[in-house]
């Protein structure tokens, strides 16, 4: 999945989010006032049946009365108690926790903490003591400011989300438009170069100069391909990755210092996997390079094919300074580099290669400082 795909998801996935919550939020706002609006309808009727109670003057008034005070409490759990402990009455508390002893007197024992109790004064002396709890939509309420503190940090994740996103994909577009430009620049001198190949063909030059200097062009066609291909999707074809990997090593040693010793240790039978040839040998090339520049220049480099049943590993073995286990993920991102000089665009380019193009895996295998590194693609099979 390439950078713009995931853009896409993160967007997608963010939006969706930030909708969810804000349905929540107005879903349980909406809740909210119904249920106040039934709180205030309840207060309303005790207001009218105290009126009718103070103009009638009526016993049976003043018990109707009291008896809507009792039944309006639909909502807050209370639990009244005895002095001597014993639960003399009990509303809106659940049916699975009455019924389990337990349970209840534990309930009981979180009400009084939660609330001071409401003393009850009764005849002889004798009193009774209401615990209660919070109401539903108190309850509700305790939660809002969390939810609303989490749609202003969702808000202002997106907008930086967003503006990253425009500038690293403005950085990409220039990226690839400088690329294409290279390759667009070096196609006038290499057609010039063909040119002069074939006039030295005639003149009867040693041969194995003009096969080197042929390969170099080759190469440098190659190369072009690379850069023409930064910015767009490029074709993978099934190929054999040990004669791909050969030929990318055998360039390699040829146009190397002396002092580095190559070695290749690859299967004897071909495996097959789906590959991008010129980038397969670019990631190849970085891979070496760095390598040959962690050993400045001097040094055994070996690179290995090791064959499992799903997957081939490549590793690029180095005797060089090692890498700082902290360092192993950072070393991949563009634009980080240990060198005085460069880019630190190598890596980065080989990362996006094999995991974004070829649906593989790169990683620092293991490093031991002033002992070596092993930097290893992972690429399925086909």
């Amino acid at each position: 999945m390439d950078f713009f795909s995931q853009s896409r998801l993160s967007k997608t996935f963010m939006l969706s989010a930030l909708f969810i919550i804000l349905g929540l939020l107005l879903w349980n706002t909406t809740l909210f006032f119904e249920r106040l609006k039934e709180v205030e309808r309840d207060k309303m009727k005790i207001w009218a049946q105290s009126q009718k109670s103070i103009t009638t003057e009526s016993k049976n008034d003043y018990l109707e009365l009291n008896l809507l005070i009792i039944t309006s409490n639909t909502q807050i759990p209370i639990v009244n108690l005895n002095a001597d402990g014993t639960v003399n009455l009990h509303r809106n508390i659940s049916k699975k926790i009455i019924e389990n002893p337990e349970r209840f007197e534990k309930y009981i024992a979180a009400l009084k903490l939660k609330n001071d109790p409401i003393v009850i004064p009764l005849p002889n002396k004798q009193k009774q003591y209401l615990y209660y709890g919070d109401s539903p939509i108190l309850n509700k309420l305790k939660y809002y400011p969390a939810t609303i503190v989490l749609i202003v940090f969702l808000l202002i994740g997106m907008i930086y989300f967003f503006f990253n996103t425009a500038k690293i994909s403005e950085q990409n577009k220039l990226w690839a438009g400088m690329a294409k430009e290279t390759a667009h620049q070096i196609g006038t001198p290499l057609t010039s170069l063909i040119g002069w190949l074939e006039i030295l063909k005639v003149e009867n030059v040693d041969p194995t100069y003009i096969q080197e200097i042929d390969k170099d062009i080759v190469r440098l066609k190659i190369i072009t391909e690379r850069f023409s291909k930064i910015g767009s999707k490029p074709s993978l074809e099934l190929m054999n990755i040990v004669s791909e990997t050969q030929e990318a090593f055998s360039y390699l040693k040829a146009r190397s210092s002396k002092l580095i010793l190559f070695t290749l240790e690859t299967p004897k039978s071909a495996i097959l996997v789906m590959l991008n040839k010129e980038l397969y040998g670019w990631t190849i090339e970085n891979l070496v390079k760095n390598a040959i520049d962690a050993m400045r220049g001097k040094g055994e480099l070996t690179i290995k094919i090791i064959e499992k049943k799903h997957h081939v590993k490549i590793q690029v073995v180095d005797e060089g300074t090692g890498i700082s286990k902290h360092l192993f993920k950072k070393i991949f991102k563009p634009g980080y580099t240990t060198k005085t000089i460069g880019w630190g665009l190598g890596l980065s380019l080989a990362k996006r290669i094999i995991v974004d193009y070829h649906s593989g895996r790169i990683k620092v295998a293991e490093s031991e400082k002033d002992k070596g590194t092993t930097f290893q693609i992972s690429l399925k099979k086909c």
